[in-house]
């Protein structure tokens, strides 16, 4: 705080106790002015009743009245203090609500520039110019501006809390140190400060990352939503086309099987209706002889009747109608020639879809290879872990938990997928084969019984056909089989890639857990069968 004028120095305003301007001045009977309130405290709890300056001892307690005159005086010192801070407020400025208001400053509080941790008192910038200047207030902590001051003082000693217990997690002062935290680790508040502030920036960068991490993690959410709302429009628009297309093929042909019937009908009709008027010409002409003959047979003129006889004697001339006969026709060769037709329309658009199913899948293709260490003993892998056949000889390998001890099955390496996988296997044999995907956790001991209710789903060919669910016969002993996996989905499908036909699929299937490629093979047979599984990369189909 500035001096009020060039007679007053600030000095004399200050009591010698709190190191302030006066609060109610009194003065001692040997002369000194202190607070009121400071003077008092002090006599209380002092043992004798002296002068805190002089050390002037009073028999009797003094009773201290308000110096006027000195009071006046601080009162007209702190009004041309107040005068002289107006005079700056426009380069301070008013504390907003989230802002530390300054303790001193009545009426209008200005924006605090600093806190005494001494004093417990905020100060704006004019009244903090005597913890600037005067040497008593100098030795005071200053500190940024904050609320609560009393907070930071012990409540047992009353003394500023400048220490830090690590054994209690708690703030101490001096005192507590030496009362009750004397053989724990205490540190200044500056030294777990420093120490707080630089695991606080370690925090904050795990932070940083953990909301970069979700951030990308909302982008691929957000892109795989764009693309699922590609692949429906494209699978809507190619559904509508389809189905729209066997639709407008089935009424066609719907319209030609009427027609035809129809025309037939027709046909028939018109045929059976130039008999039937035929029949009926010949049916007239034979009633009109039918009646000459009875006519005739009633006359009693001898000479007429064989006069007439030679040319009524004789049915008049007609058609045989003895192999003559219209057949009902059941028409059932229309419908189905037409629902054939329709059918070989149907396979050759399954054919279409199921090579674009196909293309989507490859785009899922992912590098597979085989892990030795699950490699039953009898098999042989490639140095580049993409191949396996069966051997007589059985190699003395560590009978670790993952290796498969009696099945001829072997497994392939963690796949790093998005929740989709796609791989293929060339297969140069005609039968004793499997392939598909195992749970992580299956039994690799002894005999093992492979099917989905056990973790696995695979599709295998034995020496008469090619079995999953249904038996489908192998067209050649060269196969390439294509292998996806939708784990979100619950589905694995299999694929002829050469002829880009679909073969069979496990579909409504719940994964709790990773799947790992599977293979397996049956036994060389001298020979006979020793080509081997070779994992193939993926070319689109």
């Amino acid at each position: 705080m500035s001096a009020a004028s060039s007679s007053l120095s600030e000095d004399q305003f200050l009591c010698s106790i709190c190191l302030d301007v006066f609060t109610d001045p009194v003065t001692t009977p040997c002369g000194h002015n202190f607070c009121k309130n400071c003077v008092s405290e002090h006599w209380d709890i002092s043992l004798a009743c002296q002068c805190p300056v002089c050390k002037t001892t009073f028999d009797t307690r003094p009773e201290l009245q308000v110096n006027t005159f000195v009071s006046e005086m601080v009162a007209h010192f702190r009004q041309s203090a107040q005068q002289e801070a107006s005079g700056c407020s426009s380069e301070q400025q008013v504390a907003k609500p989230e802002e530390v208001p300054c303790d001193v400053c009545t009426g209008t509080k200005l924006k605090a520039l600093k806190s005494c941790l001494v004093c417990l008192v905020s100060y704006c910038e004019t009244h903090l110019e005597p913890h600037l200047r005067a040497s008593g207030l100098k030795r005071h902590q200053l500190m940024e501006p904050v609320e609560n001051l009393e907070g930071r003082t012990c409540t047992k000693h009353n003394k500023l809390l400048e220490l830090f217990c690590k054994s209690d997690q708690t703030f101490l002062c001096v005192l507590c140190t030496i009362l009750e935290h004397k053989a724990h680790d205490v540190v200044t508040l500056t030294e777990e400060y420093e120490a707080k502030k630089t695991e606080l920036g370690k925090t904050e960068v795990t932070l940083q990352q953990m909301i970069q991490e979700r951030q990308g993690k909302i982008q691929e959410i957000q892109h795989s939503v764009n693309v699922s709302r590609k692949n429906a429009y494209k699978v809507k628009a190619g559904g509508v086309q389809v189905f729209t297309k066997l639709k407008e093929a089935i009424e066609r042909k719907q319209t030609e099987v009427i027609a035809m019937t129809e025309e037939k009908y027709r046909a028939t009709e018109k045929e059976a209706e130039g008999l039937i008027k035929e029949l009926e010409q010949e049916i007239s002409e034979l009633k009109k002889r039918s009646a000459e003959l009875e006519q005739l047979s009633h006359s009693e003129d001898h000479l007429h009747l064989l006069q007439n006889f030679p040319s009524l004697s004789a049915a008049p001339p007609t058609k045989d109608w003895t192999e003559v006969r219209v057949c009902p026709l059941a028409y059932m060769g229309n419908v189905r020639t037409a629902v054939a037709q329709l059918t070989e329309m149907l396979n050759n658009e399954m054919k279409l879809l199921t090579k674009t199913e196909l293309r989507m899948a490859q785009q899922f293709a992912v590098d597979v290879t085989l892990d030795p260490d699950t490699a039953n003993p009898h098999l042989i892998l490639s140095e580049d872990a993409k191949q396996v056949h069966h051997s007589l000889i059985k190699k003395n390998l560590p009978d670790n938990p993952e290796r498969f001890s009696a099945g001829l099955c072997v497994l392939g390496k963690q796949i790093d997928s998005s929740g989709r996988f796609y791989f293929e296997v060339q297969i140069n044999r005609e039968s004793d084969w499997v392939v598909g995907v195992a749970r992580e956790s299956i039994n690799r001991k002894g005999l093992i019984t492979i099917s989905s209710t056990n973790g696995f789903w695979i599709v295998r060919a034995r020496k008469e056909a090619y079995r999953h669910i249904f038996s489908l016969f192998l067209k050649s002993k060269h196969k390439k089989v294509g292998v996806f996996v939708d784990y979100e989905e619950g589905l694995v499908s299999f694929y002829d890639v050469d002829a880009a036909a679909f073969m069979s699929s496990f579909i409504g299937c719940s994964f709790n857990e990773k799947l790992l490629p599977f293979f397996s093979l049956c036994a060389n047979q001298d020979g006979k069968n020793s080509t081997p599984l070779i994992i193939c990369p993926v070319a689109p189909t």
